[in-house]
């Protein structure tokens, strides 16, 4: 029986650069694992919150409508009634609708305001997070084209437009707010 001899090329021995290469583009992929999923949350928050917003301003619109019409039927149950002593109970209850629907419309405007300015943050946090992930998939990109090309000037360029991604992505987190927030001597 003759022997197969079986030659082993060494024309990508022990390629050192590459490994780093590799394990560098695996954690430009989990950098941008993160700021994507915190990317697609925080859009989703930005539409909850504008919901929320839009549903408060409805809520402030028919209060407004209520106060205006209480206001309307106290004027014509003045003007068409011959007893002002009949009326004058029947305007109290509406005047006092009126006040009520008027003191509601403040609360409800604060919180409506509110949402939109918790919509406008979720916003820019997306913002930050959508130009981190291009950028971070940009870095990968070029990173990976050592594999291809085996120039050192591509895992330069996708490793520093990555770090630029990351630095931007990360700025999208309000990590430092929450942990003042969270702390025990923050009074809320």
């Amino acid at each position: 029986m003759a022997e197969i001899e079986i030659h082993h090329g060494h024309e990508h021995a022990d390629d050192s650069l590459g490994k780093v290469v590799g394990v560098i583009v695996g954690m430009i992929g989990i950098v941008l694992a993160a700021i994507t999923i915190s990317s697609h949350r925080a859009h989703t928050a930005a539409v909850i919150y504008r919901t929320e917003a839009n549903d408060q301003w409805s809520f402030y619109q028919s209060k407004k409508i209520r106060e205006h019409a209480a206001d309307n039927a106290a004027i014509i149950l003045k003007l068409l009634s011959n007893d002002q002593a009949k009326v004058e109970a029947a305007v109290a209850k509406l005047t006092e609708a009126r006040e009520r629907y008027a003191t509601d419309t403040e609360d409800i405007q604060k919180e409506a305001k509110a949402k939109e300015q918790e919509t406008e943050h979720a916003e820019y946090q997306a913002l930050r997070f959508d130009l981190g992930e291009g950028l971070l998939e940009l870095g990968m990109v070029f990173s990976s084209l050592y594999f291809l090309a085996k120039r050192k000037v591509f895992p330069l360029i996708g490793i520093s437009v990555a770090a630029v991604g990351a630095l931007i992505g990360t700025s999208g987190f309000d990590l430092v707010n929450e942990l003042f927030q969270s702390m025990p001597w923050h009074f809320s």
